[in-house]
C-alpha cells in the first residue's frame, strides 16, 4: 500500500463504481445519465462538495448537470474572465488532462483573475478533468470543495476513474445531439423540396438539385437554404 492509498477503501469504492456503471446504463435519458455522474462525484470523491460538466463551444459556456448553483456561477466566471483551468486546457493544447488548484488561499500564478474571484464565492479547492477536445470545443468534469486542501492524491485517483465514465456519457450526449440535428435537417430539406415541387412542378430530384444549386451559387449552407424556403414559401431571387 502506498501513501496515496492510505486510508482509502478501494474495494468498497470499486463496488460503488460498478453499481454506478450499472445505474448509468439504466438511466432513461442523457441528462439523467450526466446527473447521475455529477451526483456520484459528491458521493464517491472524498472532499467534493459540488460538481458539474463544463462545455465550451467557440468560447460560449454551457453547464451540464450541476449539483448546485455554485457550479454554474463558476463556469460563468470562467467565461466572463476568459480564463480558468478549463480555458487554459483548451488554449494550450492539453497535454495534461488533470488540473488541480489545491488551495485557493495560496498565491496562484496561472489564473490571476479567476482564483481570487472564485475564492470570494467560497471555493477552497478544485479539480478539473478534460473529457474531450475538438477544434475549439472542449468539455471538462469539475469537482469543487469549500475547504482548502480538501482533495488528496487519492481523491484525484477516484475522480479520474469517475471521469472515465463521464467521458463515455458525454460522447453519447454529443452523438445523440448530432443525430437529432441531422434528423431535423433532413426533415426540413424534405419539407423545402415539397414546397418547390408544388410551386414549380418539379420532381423530387429536380427540387433537390435546385436547392443544392442555390446553396452553391449563394454560398449558403443547404440546411439554411431549406429553412429559408420553409419560412418564405419559396426561393427568393430564383
Amino acid at each position: 500500500m502506498t501513501d496515496r492509498d492510505a486510508g482509502v477503501d478501494w474495494q468498497g469504492f470499486g463496488q460503488a463504481m460498478a453499481s454506478m456503471a450499472r445505474d448509468l446504463l439504466a438511466q432513461p435519458s442523457v441528462d439523467a445519465t450526466l446527473e447521475r455522474i455529477t451526483g456520484s462525484a459528491k458521493e464517491l470523491v472524498a472532499g467534493c462538495d459540488a460538481a458539474g460538466i463544463l462545455l465550451v463551444r467557440g468560447g460560449a459556456v454551457e453547464t451540464l448537470a450541476p449539483t448546485e448553483q455554485l457550479v454554474e456561477d463558476l463556469d460563468g466566471l470562467q467565461e466572463s474572465l476568459g480564463e480558468g483551468p478549463c480555458f487554459d486546457a483548451a488554449r494550450h493544447g492539453v497535454r495534461e488532462r488533470v488540473f488541480r488548484i489545491a488551495d485557493f488561499t495560496d498565491e496562484e500564478s496561472r489564473w490571476l483573475a479567476f482564483v481570487p474571484e472564485a475564492r470570494k464565492r467560497g471555493v477552497g479547492s478544485m479539480m478539473g478533468f478534460l473529457l474531450f477536445t475538438q477544434d475549439q470545443d472542449f468539455g471538462a468534469l469539475n469537482f469543487y470543495a469549500r475547504k482548502p486542501g480538501a482533495f488528496t492524491d487519492a481523491s484525484e485517483d477516484a475522480a479520474v476513474m469517475l471521469a472515465s465514465h463521464a467521458a463515455v456519457a458525454l460522447s453519447s450526449a454529443r452523438t445523440h445531439a448530432q443525430m437529432e440535428q441531422a434528423v431535423a435537417t433532413r426533415h426540413q430539406i424534405g419539407e423545402a423540396m415539397g414546397i418547390l415541387m408544388a410551386e414549380l412542378r418539379l420532381t423530387d430530384d429536380q427540387a433537390f438539385a435546385t436547392l443544392r444549386r442555390y446553396s452553391q451559387e449563394n454560398n449558403i449552407k443547404l440546411h439554411e437554404v431549406a429553412r429559408q424556403v420553409c419560412e418564405r414559401g419559396g426561393l427568393s431571387g430564383r
